[in-house]
Parts: C-alpha cells; sequence; structure tokens
C-alpha cells in the first residue's frame, strides 16, 4: 500500500493528544500527535499525514516563539508564533497588577509584542482610576488601547483593526474582562461555531480545547487566537537574575548597578534602587512596580533552591 505524502498544515486548536488542524486547502481535521507525548500548540505550523479519515503529526516545524506559563505543578502553553499578546482587562472587576505585570514579563522574554487593552471605558469613575494607574505602564512605552466593547462602536472596532491588521495575536485576559464580547464583535458567531465542534467532540474520545484559533478576514492575513483566563500566571522558567532584563521600567538602570550581579533588591550603588520613587518620572520606577519586582524575584529565587 502506498504511504499518503506528507502535507502542510496549521494547528488552531487542541484537545489533549488531539488536534484540529487546516490544511493548505482551508479544509480542518482532527489530527493525532506521533507516539506518546502531546508537543504542538496551537499557532504551530506541522507537517501532517493523512490516516484513514483522520491524521497524524509527523513532524513540527521550527517555532519563531513559545508564549507559555510555568507554574510548580505543570508548563501551559497558550500558543506559539506569535505577532502580539493582547492582555485585556476592565475597570470593573478590578484587574491584578501582579497577573498584568508577569503576562508582560513572558510576553517580553520570548520578544512578543505586548498591547495592553483596558475595557468599560463607559464606567466613567472606575475607568478614571484604571487608567490613571496604567500611567506607569504608558511611560513604558506599551500600547495601552482604551475600549467600551459593551458598546460595540466602529471607532473600537477601527482602534483594534488597526493594531490587528496583518497579524496574529493572542487575546489574553481574566474573567469578565470581555473576551467574549471582543471576539464576537471583530468575528461575529466564532464562538458559536466553537462551541459546537468542542460538544461535538467531547461527546466521543476529545476533552475541551485550552486555545482556539480564528481568521478575522476572508484573505487568512489577520488571526485572532482565543485563550482561557489567567487567574494563575507561573513564570518559574524564568532565571530570577533575567527578571529586570524584561522589565522596561528597570533595564535602562541594570547599567548603573556598581555589581554585575546585583538583585536590586539591597546592594549598595544598585542603579535600580537611586530610580525607585513615589511618584511619576519619565525616568523613575514606581513603588508598585518595584514590589512586584521584589515579589517576584523571592518567589523565582525560592523554587531555584528545590
Amino acid at each position: 500500500m502506498t504511504t499518503p505524502p506528507r502535507q502542510s498544515g496549521l494547528i488552531v486548536a487542541n484537545y489533549g493528544r488531539h488536534f484540529l488542524v487546516e490544511n493548505s486547502a482551508g479544509e480542518r481535521l482532527i489530527c493525532h500527535s506521533r507516539g506518546k507525548k502531546s508537543q504542538g500548540v496551537v499557532g504551530d505550523r506541522v507537517q501532517w499525514q493523512a490516516s484513514q479519515d483522520e491524521g497524524t503529526i509527523e513532524k513540527i516545524e521550527p517555532r519563531q516563539n513559545l508564549f507559555y506559563r510555568q507554574d510548580e505543578v505543570r508548563t501551559k502553553s497558550f500558543a506559539a508564533n506569535l505577532d502580539q499578546v493582547l492582555i485585556l482587562i476592565a475597570a470593573e472587576p478590578e484587574f491584578s497588577s501582579s497577573q498584568l505585570s508577569r503576562a508582560l514579563i513572558a510576553a517580553e522574554e520570548q520578544h512578543i509584542t505586548p498591547i495592553i487593552a483596558l475595557n468599560k471605558s463607559d464606567l466613567t469613575e472606575p475607568f478614571a482610576r484604571a487608567w490613571d494607574w496604567l500611567a506607569p505602564y504608558r511611560q513604558m512605552g506599551y500600547d495601552v488601547l482604551p475600549l467600551s466593547l459593551a458598546s460595540r462602536t466602529e471607532a473600537d472596532r477601527a482602534a483594534l483593526m488597526q493594531r490587528l491588521d496583518g497579524k496574529t495575536t493572542l487575546v489574553l485576559g481574566p474573567s469578565g474582562a470581555g473576551k467574549s464580547t471582543l471576539i464576537n464583535c471583530l468575528i461575529p458567531g466564532a464562538l458559536v461555531q466553537t462551541g459546537e465542534l468542542s460538544q461535538a467532540l467531547n461527546s466521543g474520545k476529545h476533552t475541551t480545547t485550552s486555545t482556539t484559533w480564528y481568521w478575522v478576514d476572508a484573505a487568512k492575513t489577520t488571526a485572532l487566537l482565543d485563550s482561557p483566563g489567567f487567574q494563575e500566571f507561573g513564570l518559574n522558567h524564568i532565571d530570577p537574575a533575567q527578571l529586570a532584563a524584561y522589565m522596561p521600567d528597570l533595564k535602562p538602570h541594570v547599567a548603573q548597578c556598581k555589581f554585575y550581579n546585583c538583585s536590586h533588591l539591597h546592594e549598595p550603588g544598585c542603579g535600580v534602587i537611586s530610580r525607585v520613587k513615589s511618584g511619576l518620572s519619565p525616568y523613575g520606577i514606581s513603588l508598585n512596580r518595584y514590589k512586584i519586582y521584589g515579589d517576584l524575584y523571592a518567589e523565582l529565587k525560592q523554587i531555584r533552591r528545590y
């Protein structure tokens, strides 16, 4: 019997050891990973081979990047080959500054451009407080986008499309931030179709998906990836000695440290400590951000001991 030729494909959803792969014709089929280990993630370019009514993934092409989090228990891969991560937070419910910083650090470590989108601009007072709180992030050079997704205005849609056009973007955010509204705003009906597919697969041997790939445009140049919320965002894969390099407000001042192995926590002549300020300035480090650094450093140091 002739062996079917290998074909190119793109992983667009992950169901445990089973993947939904889109072929070059735009058709989607279930593929299984070769062997016991499930190495693929959404966004992977793969070589697959037909087998009866399904397929087998034979090879994963080299990745440009891999966005993931790692805690004490396991590694959670969100997606590969990303251009951007859009971190969606809302004026209400109040978001976690630690989780926002963790997501930004994970993106910086993989050289993925982060965008912060603050939803619910229609809630005047809570939004004003949250917008002021994000001032240090704007000063760091992050793109911070105001949105009112519930209003579904054309201005919001245009602002989003200006940033997403021609790129592969992972949408990440806590529960209640408005991720479903954002996806339905850009791709009407997408979540309904995904829900139906998940239900059909779950009725058999497959488990639910974690991240899903959507094409925003008919030409398939712009992609949006939906992911689960991030209540816990572990950074155990980050070396504590490198942590400051992934925080744009700390990084410029590391070169001024007296000691090459400075932890930026207690050493004399530390360039970072000298820039920690309670007030805002273009060259200072906010107390909140410095506390986040200290807490993360201690957490990562503790992990290295075991």
